[in-house]
């Protein structure tokens, strides 16, 4: 008989797979407790709700991810005015880390992100803000410090601009890497894509505000 850790995570892990493939308005509880073969009250004992269950699912990657980036943007802007081309590629290996946690981890991880701003869950972003803030506020000082020509409010939009292009591109990487491979014979696995998405990332922050 399985120990509840062991059914902790068969929830956790068929949670995070529906999520990613599905969403999480349109993945019911009992569709998860089908796919990881426990009952409602297992749910119930290890979660509590459905919103605790998507966070759970989310903090399995944040945990990991968000101190490592912070942590690299911290020694990146040791002794030097890194550009928003370095800022945002020093994120790559703390993304890239997360294949070590699970297969797929670093598309899975932003396609679950996306979701969550996707589809409005509120929830979620008070939850990444209040228990992630720290971290995510280096991130937004480097950028900030980075493009001091940009008011604040205009990057607020440019950087949830950034965020919905990585959301969009990981969501289409398989697609785009076929046509690319099928149309221009290039070769590219998740952290080419990654990389080829940066420049225009940040060039897209640093654009000049035109006024009208």
């Amino acid at each position: 008989m399985a120990n509840r850790s062991d059914t902790k995570t068969r929830i956790l892990d068929a949670a995070e797979k529906l999520f990613a493939e599905r969403g999480f308005s349109e993945t019911s509880l009992r569709l998860i407790t089908s796919k990881a073969e426990v009952n409602l009250a297992s749910v119930n004992y290890h979660f509590g709700s459905k919103k605790e269950l998507i966070r759970a699912v989310l903090a399995r990657y944040l945990d990991r991810f968000m101190p490592e980036a912070s942590n690299a943007v911290v020694q990146l802007k040791q002794g030097s005015e890194p550009s928003l081309n370095e800022i945002f590629s020093s994120l790559v290996k703390p993304l890239l880390e997360l294949n070590k946690f699970k297969a797929d981890g670093t598309r899975t991880f932003l396609q679950l992100l996306g979701r969550g701003y996707i589809e409005s869950q509120g929830h979620l972003r008070w939850f990444i803000t209040t228990h992630y803030g720290e971290h995510l506020s280096e991130f937004v000082k480097a950028v900030a410090e980075s493009a001091p020509h940009i008011p604040p409010a205009e990057m607020f939009w440019r950087l949830h601009f950034t965020l919905g292009t990585v959301v969009f591109t990981m969501a289409s990487a398989d697609a785009l890497t076929e046509i690319a491979e099928a149309d221009f014979n290039e070769h590219n696995d998740i952290e080419a894509v990654i990389r080829k998405v940066i420049p225009y990332l940040a060039a897209g922050v640093a654009v000049p505000v035109t006024t009208q």
